[in-house]
């Protein structure tokens, strides 16, 4: 895996042909569980996809997982939540990086670009939101990672998923 700077993986993305262009894949990094959301073809729009159970001992399963979605989706890069509201050294981030460090240790997921993207408030806006629905607390939890990753993507109240954000700025850069 490559990391790459939130523009930069857009631009490059822009720069193949509409044939080969690749979705985004969101991802919320929890403890136990990694939700997951993927962007229409033209991202634009995201959708909840599924959540992954989080180990040390199934990262491998993890990254196999991951390269069956590249394909299936035409995934051309991965949009990491990252808790850049706290500090470097907080666990959430911590666990972030070292859950990104072990897929990339993985070796499966060579050539595969990622960025991170401010996760603020995705998972406690959800659960706002899904809190009220009185749901199982399983089937709530899952929703509320899914949801979180499309966040993470998407427009989260008033702050800026990764989407919403390069569209916009693409906007502005072509009207100049």
């Amino acid at each position: 895996m490559k990391y790459v700077r939130p523009l930069s993986l857009f631009h490059e993305l822009l720069k193949t042909s509409a044939i080969n262009q690749g979705r985004f894949l969101g991802l919320d990094v929890g403890d136990k569980y990694v939700g997951l959301a993927v962007s229409d073809p033209l991202n634009k729009i995201a959708s909840p996809l599924s959540v992954l159970l989080r180990k040390k001992s199934n990262i491998e399963l993890m990254a196999t997982d991951f390269q069956s979605l590249i394909s299936e989706l035409s995934l051309g890069g991965f949009i990491v939540g990252y808790p850049f509201d706290r500090q470097r050294g907080a666990p959430d981030a911590v666990r972030v990086k070292l859950f990104v460090d072990d897929l990339c240790k993985t070796g499966k997921l060579e050539g595969v670009k990622f960025t991170y993207w401010d996760e603020c408030f995705t998972s406690k806006n959800v659960e706002l939101l899904v809190k009220p629905l009185d749901l199982h607390p399983v089937h709530a939890k899952s929703i509320m990672d899914k949801f979180a990753a499309v966040g993470i993507l998407q427009l989260v109240y008033l702050w800026q998923g990764y989407l919403d954000y390069v569209n916009r700025k693409m906007k502005l850069e072509s009207a100049e």
